[in-house]
């Protein structure tokens, strides 16, 4: 059990955020340690925000993890990079990140544990997931190996320093080439399935920002490039509905939208082969970071999935600027 002294230059300092700045666990991991009783401050349990004084004790201790019921799975897995701290995949679509209810099998951590030994930071559930994609958006994702990795990565997305890129078709020509949505996202007040831009106060949100830059222009539609700033669930496919231009092939925030306007052999091909994207056309295509041990900055780019780069090499081909 490790041991620290609080020094009057950490007076008053939040328990957990005292523990997250000398040790390598991340503060969301250490406030469910202090929740279960594996903190003390002067041999006493306290709440995740308490605040600390000089001269108090503190012990912590992480319990081993508990054995896994997830099943491992030899699955295919697409490796971009894997060194003894992490890997990069670039995740097809159609496969889930983790197991839930519903998807017990098949997903990627089933993929991941069958391959190699992950972070035990995550639980159970998630072993060194640091962030996540939708089931039906492909591309990269970087997942820790051991809990030092993790607690670097999952603080460089949360100080912004990380960088995901996103390729994006979506509906409509924007007035824009570069535009910053700026708007938070929360659960939908009534669809509890969706996400949605919540600007009442009467509802739960959290600060969303996305940067939407036109690569290519196609009349009926555009491919855009979408950063992160922030990592909320959905956020690049709610962002896009919100700014005007909701996602291709989203079954959830474009409502299935079709073409309807055009010559008809031209509306029939589009339509066929929104068809056969089977999901959004979004895809991770870029991530970069620094390297959790050495600091040497990484770089990784993953090219669109086959039935996404079709459809727009039809629509460069036919209306193209």
């Amino acid at each position: 059990m490790p041991e620290l002294v609080v020094s009057p230059a950490d007076e008053g300092e939040r328990l957990d955020s005292y523990l997250a700045s000398h040790s390598r666990i991340s503060r969301s991991a250490l406030q469910r340690l202090i929740e279960d009783g594996c903190v003390t401050v002067n041999g006493s349990t306290v709440r995740p925000s308490h605040k600390v004084k000089p001269g108090d004790m503190i012990w912590y201790s992480v319990p081993p993890p508990k054995p896994a019921d997830i099943i491992a799975e030899e699955l295919p897995l697409d490796i971009v990079y894997e060194d003894d701290d992490f890997l990069v995949i670039n995740k097809p679509k159609g496969m889930v990140v983790h197991p839930a209810p519903g998807a017990a099998s098949g997903t990627l951590v089933n993929a991941l544990i069958a391959h190699c030994k992950l972070a035990a930071v995550g639980g159970v559930e998630r072993p060194g997931i640091v962030h996540r994609l939708d089931k039906d958006t492909s591309g990269l994702i970087v997942v820790a190996k051991n809990d030092a990795a993790h607690h670097s990565l999952q603080k460089q997305i949360q100080a912004r320093t990380a960088e995901r890129k996103y390729l994006a078709l979506v509906w409509g020509n924007p007035r824009f080439e570069l535009a910053v949505v700026d708007a938070p996202i929360g659960r939908h007040p009534v669809d509890r399935k969706k996400m949605a831009v919540i600007e009442s106060p009467a509802y739960r949100s959290r600060v969303a920002l996305t940067d939407l830059r036109v690569l290519e222009r196609f009349g009926p539609m555009t491919l855009i490039e979408a950063g992160l700033r922030t990592g909320r669930t959905h956020q690049v496919r709610v962002h896009a509905a919100y700014a005007g231009h909701p996602i291709v092939g989203d079954p959830v925030y474009s409502g299935g939208r079709r073409l309807k306007v055009g010559r008809r052999e031209f509306m029939a091909d589009v339509n066929r082969l929104i068809d056969e994207l089977h999901g959004q056309a979004l895809h991770a295509y870029s991530l970069s970071f620094e390297h959790p041990r050495t600091g040497e900055q990484m770089a990784f780019t993953a090219p669109m999935p086959e039935e996404m780069e079709s459809l727009v090499t039809y629509l460069r081909e036919r209306c193209g600027q």
